[in-house]
């Protein structure tokens, strides 16, 4: 627990919201597992008061649900919540990456080159790379290409799905070299997307999201 532990004086209820977020991304708590408000306050050594705030807050993010016998569970990822919130991204982020043709600018075209560039420079440390860190700039990838896109509804829709997202982009790095094969999908979208070429940045975002989606199937399939 110790390298989760929260501290005072900030907001009770929103440190434990990322700390138990981050325990869910990181296996601390195993999907199914369940959650028990009582425990979790002795462990922090908090009220309940801030604990049952942050359980709403992670169950509206999806990442905790309530079951019929009001027990507090882990979300557990299924086939049909990857095809259906997939579907989602293929329809949003295509459209987020065609719009980003037409509308970013030159200055925000680079800023997405250069979060490409560290992500190589990451994956390339001496050493090997650090899981978070290249997830994180993977993150930032596609949250660039939102903004840029210029359209606040877009944004709004994929924004419910963020918490998801980031647990699934979690569990889909698994697999030898999957580092490499997001970063040169995420290439192939930002050339064409540098080039000016809406119609073959939309389609290499869904290439993109297909391949994850069918790697993420298969990681779940023979879990």
């Amino acid at each position: 627990m110790d390298s989760y532990r929260i501290e005072k004086p900030a907001p009770f209820y929103d440190q434990l919201y990322r700390s138990i977020k981050q325990m869910i991304v990181d296996g601390i708590f195993k999907p199914g597992e369940r959650i028990v408000e009582s425990r979790l306050a002795r462990d922090f050594n908090v009220s309940r008061s801030p604990i049952r705030e942050a359980i709403r807050a992670l169950e509206k993010d999806g990442l905790i649900q309530v079951d019929d016998k009001s027990r507090i569970i882990v979300y557990t990822p299924t086939l049909q919540d990857v095809e259906d919130i997939y579907q989602c991204r293929m329809a949003l982020e295509s459209m987020a990456a065609s719009l980003t043709v037409r509308r970013a600018s030159d200055v925000e075209l680079q800023r997405i080159e250069e979060t490409l560039r560290q992500t190589r420079i990451r994956i390339e440390a001496e050493g090997g790379y650090v899981k978070e860190e290249v997830i994180g700039l993977n993150t930032r990838f596609h949250s660039l290409l939102i903004e840029f896109s210029g359209n606040w509804r877009l944004e709004r829709q994929l924004n419910d799905l963020k918490a998801l997202l980031h647990l699934y982009r979690v569990i889909n790095f698994q697999g030898p070299n999957r580092e490499w094969d997001i970063y040169n999908e995420h290439l192939d979208i930002f050339n064409a997307i540098q080039n000016r070429q809406e119609q073959q940045a939309a389609d290499a975002m869904i290439r993109h999201l297909i391949h994850d989606y069918e790697h993420l199937r298969g990681l779940l399939g023979s879990s």
